[in-house]
């Protein structure tokens, strides 16, 4: 985990390099001081020579200023080191995000994601900054503030052996038992990120079924077992601050009594007063420095939790890539499923699409026809490869999908999905989202064919209307026919429709089919519809039920040979007549 995590700090090496430098030599001016502070008292006030408390305190004011100098260095560099490592993290991770196949998303949650790159990612910025900075800082500070007070006076600094031994047993204690806590918060954090997405989401569904007080005891039962499990392990690790406090305060007092009771038998030979001052300044010191080394394990106890989910994005590769010499060019929009196989978990015994053979030509029209389940949208869904089949193979222009480069595979079929997204900004810079340097008459045009020219041009902005996040200031029918007009800007050479007229009125869907047939006629056209008016005029009608072809053909032949499709079109007709 380390290893993958270290491959972020990339254009930051140097400065998470010179962080610990400047650490070491603010510990070595730090540890001097005190020793020069014996000095000043025993030589100079002592002694009674006012030249050398002179020189002292200039040398102190000196060795203080490069305290200061070496500090500050380490705070800046490890600022930018620790910044950049984040900035470096989250770009990988949603860079790696970019390049998973439907599959592998299917494995994480949005939730999930989400947090993995704002609160994980925090988390391990934190440690990274405390080790390149303050593990460096305390371990240092412990072992040469120990090796000066046993310099000083060795039976004296031996009360260090009683506290620091008993600190460092307190803190495994406590840490081992936090751990486990902090991890399992972290997976509470997803599904508190889940309720507030999914509720954001649906607030208008939550508020016109008056389910607010429903999804807010949802999110406090949730937002309470966050409290509960962080109560728990923060009061673990508030045993440290106590304990810490302890040893301090008892070792200062044992030094205070075996000092000065040197110093008195002695008369100062043993141990001077200036020795002793040193000593308690030692005692903050090591004792300080294993209470920040304990702030540091709690600090990675959290960020190893959020480590490992931050690996897991970044280790997860897709399963859907270009092969060794992948194909570069579509060569017509023809299409053939050749005893297709397909089911989204590995070894599942139920198949989502069953031995599935089916030949398009290109330029054709084809409609699929199917109850909630058959698998319409996965059908479709394998053209472009955004899943892999399980058995057998699709082909597009002649030559299996997954020979093709993924990049000039997908730029010839657009497909507007059954879920219609629109992205903030203009409507033209959403439409740009099919051909970046689309021109505005380009622009215009699709829209024409897409039926959609109309309402926008009643916008007072135009094309030039701000579209808000998820397109919520559009309604359903308007999102579709911008969503149609986004894709026709690609030019492809297959368009898939997955019931993306299904909030248009049917005059607007057949204006839509017209303009289709005229307009791009050498496209190859595969509408999914619920409506048998959307696809009666299709080449080619395809009738799924549980994931098999139940039967193929126009709307006449289908009529007169297929139960299914026969059972649909009269029970709308007879809708129809009821409405009427």
């Amino acid at each position: 985990m380390i290893k993958r995590l270290m491959q972020c700090v990339r254009e930051y090496k140097r400065d998470t390099i010179l962080t610990p430098v400047f650490v070491i030599g603010e510990v070595v001016m730090e540890v001097l001081i005190p020793m020069l502070m014996a000095e000043l008292i025993d030589n100079g006030i002592t002694g009674g020579s006012m030249n050398y408390v002179i020189k002292m305190g200039v040398i102190l004011l000196v060795c203080a200023l490069i305290s200061m100098f070496f500090g500050t260095a380490a705070g800046r560099t490890c600022a930018v080191a620790s910044a950049g490592f984040a900035k470096n993290l989250r770009h990988d991770m949603f860079y790696n995000v970019q390049t998973f196949s439907f599959s592998n998303i299917d494995k994480f949650s949005t939730a999930s994601i989400v947090t993995r790159l704002t609160t994980d990612v925090n988390n391990v910025q934190m440690a990274f900054m405390m080790i390149i900075r303050m593990a460096v800082r305390s371990p240092m500070l412990f072992v040469f503030s120990f090796i000066f007070a046993f310099r000083i006076n060795a039976k004296l600094a031996s009360v260090f052996l009683i506290f620091v031994p008993l600190i460092v047993l307190g803190l495994c204690l406590i840490l081992t038992k936090a751990y486990p806590l902090f991890q399992k918060v972290f997976k509470i954090y997803d599904k508190l990120n889940a309720v507030v997405e999914e509720n954001v989401r649906g607030i208008r569904v939550v508020k016109s079924y008056i389910r607010e007080d429903h999804e807010i005891e949802k999110f406090n039962g949730i937002s309470q077992d966050i409290y509960a499990n962080f109560t728990r392990a923060e009061k673990l690790i508030a045993f440290g601050m106590p304990l810490m406090q302890m040893s301090i305060y008892g070792a200062t007092i044992l030094i205070s009594w075996f000092g000065a009771k040197m110093i008195v038998n002695s008369g100062g030979t043993e141990l001077t007063t200036g020795e002793l001052m040193s000593l308690f300044t030692y005692t903050v010191q090591i004792l300080s420095s294993l209470m920040f080394l304990a702030m540091i394990f709690v600090m990675m106890t959290m960020a190893k939790a959020s480590g490992e989910r931050i690996v897991e994005i970044l280790n997860e590769k897709t399963n859907i890539a270009n092969n060794d010499h992948p194909v570069m060019q579509v060569k017509d929009g023809s299409v053939s499923f050749e005893n297709v196989n397909f089911s989204y978990a590995k070894n599942a015994d139920k198949l989502c699409l069953d031995h599935v053979n089916i030949a398009i030509r290109s330029g054709e029209t084809v409609g699929i026809i199917g109850g909630t389940g058959s698998s319409k949208s996965t059908f479709v869904q394998l053209i472009p490869r955004l899943y892999d089949v399980s058995n057998g193979s699709v082909r597009v222009g002649g030559v299996d999908v997954r020979d093709y480069d993924l990049e000039t595979l997908r730029s010839e079929v657009a497909m507007v999905l059954q879920k219609n997204v629109l992205f903030s900004g203009t409507i033209k810079e959403n439409l740009r989202w099919g051909k970046e340097d689309a021109t505005d008459e380009e622009i215009r045009h699709v829209c024409q064919l897409a039926q959609a020219s109309e309402f926008i041009e009643q916008f007072p902005d135009g094309y030039d209307t701000y579209i808000e996040q998820g397109g919520a200031n559009v309604s359903g029918g308007q999102k579709q026919r911008l969503c149609i007009a986004r894709a026709l800007l690609k030019k492809p050479k297959i368009l898939i429709l997955d019931d993306s007229t299904s909030a248009v009125d049917t005059k607007t869907d057949a204006m839509i089919r017209k303009a289709f047939r005229e307009e791009i006629p050498d496209t190859t056209k595969i509408i999914i519809a619920q409506r048998v008016s959307s696809v009666q005029d299709a080449d080619k009608i395809i009738v799924l039920n549980d994931g098999k072809i139940d039967d193929a053909g126009t709307h006449e032949e289908l009529l007169s040979r297929n139960a299914i499709y026969r059972e649909v079109y009269e029970s709308q007709q007879k809708g129809g007549e009821d409405d009427e």
